[in-house]
C-alpha cells in the first residue's frame, strides 16, 4: 500500500521583476513585470508505507516546494496528491495529526524557553494523552541522549542539540509520515552521525514513511535504499543508489599497490592517473575497459593489492546535475533563422 501518491503535481509562482533605479521603481508602482517560475512541473511519484526515500536535487530543483505541497503548507497550481489518503492542502485536522515536517533551516521550538516547555505545548496542540506523551517523550530524549538538556533554553543549545530537540518535538505525536528537509545542514560530523543513527533506528522500529532531502550524500548512503532525483521541477531518476552510479558514471576507480615499490612508468596507458603515492597508484578507468586493463596490469606487473571501486556518489550526482543544467541551457537557446 502506498503512503504517498502524486500525479501530475505542479506549482508555479509569479515573481515580480524589480528594475534598478528610482524611475524604474516609480514606474513599477503602476506597471509591474512578472516572470512565471515553474518550481514543480508535473511530477508523478509513489512511496510505499514504511519506505525511507531520499529526495535529491540541486538548489532550486523543487525539493522543498514538493515537501511543502505534501505537508499542506502551500497549494498546487495543478495535479493531485494523496498522503495517507488525505489531500494535504485541505489541511484536515486528522491529517495534521498523522504527519510531521522538520526543516533544518527553520525552528519550531520557542527560542528563549527550554525545549520541555515547547514539548508541553505540542502535547496540548495534538491532544496527546498525558501518559502516552510522557512515554514517547522519555523514549525520544533517551534515544537522542538529550534528557539532561530539557531544562536549558533552546538558544543556549548547540546546532546538533537543537536538531535533536526539533526531531523530538516532531515525533511526539507519533506521526506515520515524516518529511525531513536538510535535517543535518550545518552539523559537524559527530552530530550528523548521531542524527543518522537515530533516524535509522527509529524508522526501523516504527516502520514510518520518511521522505528526506539532503545535500549530504552520507545521509543518503546511511539511510536510504531508494533515491528520487528532481531537477528543474521534474523527476530525472527513481531507483537504487547503485543504479545512479551505473547510469550516470562511465568509469571506475582502480587502486593498485605494486610489489617492492616497482611502479611502471607508463601508468597513463591504463587510464587517467588520479594519484600516485608510491607504491600505490589510483587510476580512472572506463567501465567497459576494466577487465582488459586488469588483465594487462596483472600480466605485466607484480601486484600486492588491487581494488576496483565506483566513484564517490557525490561526484556522480554532481555530474548528473551539471548535465541536467547544460540540457536546460541548450533548450533555452532558440535557433536563429537565416535567409
Amino acid at each position: 500500500m502506498n503512503a504517498i501518491e502524486i500525479r501530475g503535481l505542479q506549482k508555479s509562482y509569479r515573481v515580480y521583476q524589480k528594475k534598478e533605479g528610482l524611475w524604474a521603481s516609480l514606474t513599477g508602482l503602476f506597471q509591474r513585470e512578472y516572470n512565471e517560475v515553474e518550481a514543480v512541473r508535473g511530477i508523478d511519484l509513489d512511496v510505499a508505507q514504511g519506505e525511507f526515500v531520499a529526495f535529491l536535487g540541486p538548489n532550486g530543483a523543487g525539493k522543498t516546494t514538493t515537501l511543502k505541497l505534501l505537508s499542506g503548507v502551500i497549494s498546487p497550481s495543478g495535479g493531485e496528491a494523496h498522503v495517507l489518503g488525505h489531500v494535504p492542502w485541505k489541511r484536515e485536522n486528522e491529517y495534521r495529526r498523522r504527519f510531521a515536517l522538520v526543516m533544518g533551516q527553520k525552528n519550531q521550538l520557542w527560542w528563549d524557553l527550554p525545549a520541555q516547555e515547547s514539548f508541553q505545548l505540542h502535547q496540548k496542540i495534538y491532544r496527546i494523552d498525558p501518559e502516552q506523551f510522557r512515554r514517547t517523550r522519555d523514549e525520544l530524549v533517551d534515544l537522542l541522549e538529550v534528557r539532561h538538556l530539557l531544562g536549558q533554553p533552546v538558544r543556549e543549545l548547540s546546532l546538533g542539540e537543537r536538531m535533536k530537540m526539533e526531531l523530538t518535538a516532531a515525533l511526539l505525536h507519533s506521526p506515520e509520515v515524516l518529511f525531513l528537509d536538510e535535517p543535518t545542514i550545518g552539523l559537524d560530523v559527530v552530530a550528523q552521525h548521531n542524527v543518522q543513527k537515530f533516524l535509522k533506528h527509529y524508522q526501523a522500529e516504527r516502520k514510518i514513511t520518511i521522505l528526506l532531502t539532503s545535500h549530504y550524500m552520507k545521509d543518503v548512503v546511511a539511510l536510504c535504499r531508494r533515491v528520487v532525483i528532481i531537477a528543474q521541477g521534474e523527476i530525472k531518476y527513481d531507483g537504487s543508489l547503485a543504479g545512479i552510479v551505473d547510469r550516470f558514471s562511465g568509469h571506475k576507480v582502480l587502486t593498485l599497490q605494486f610489489a617492492d615499490g616497482r611502479m611502471p612508468g607508463d601508468l597513463a596507458r591504463y587510464g587517467d592517473v588520479l594519484e600516485i603515492v608510491e607504491p600505490k597508484a589510483r587510476l580512472r578507468v572506463a567501465r567497459s575497459s576494466i577487465a582488459d586493463v586488469l588483465s594487462s596490469v596483472l600480466a605485466n606487473n607484480t601486484i600486492e593489492d588491487v581494488s576496483v571501486e565506483d566513484p564517490p556518489l557525490e561526484e556522480v550526482i554532481a555530474k548528473m546535475f551539471a548535465h541536467t543544467a547544460n540540457e536546460k541551457k541548450s533548450e533555452a537557446v532558440l535557433p536563429v533563422e537565416t535567409s
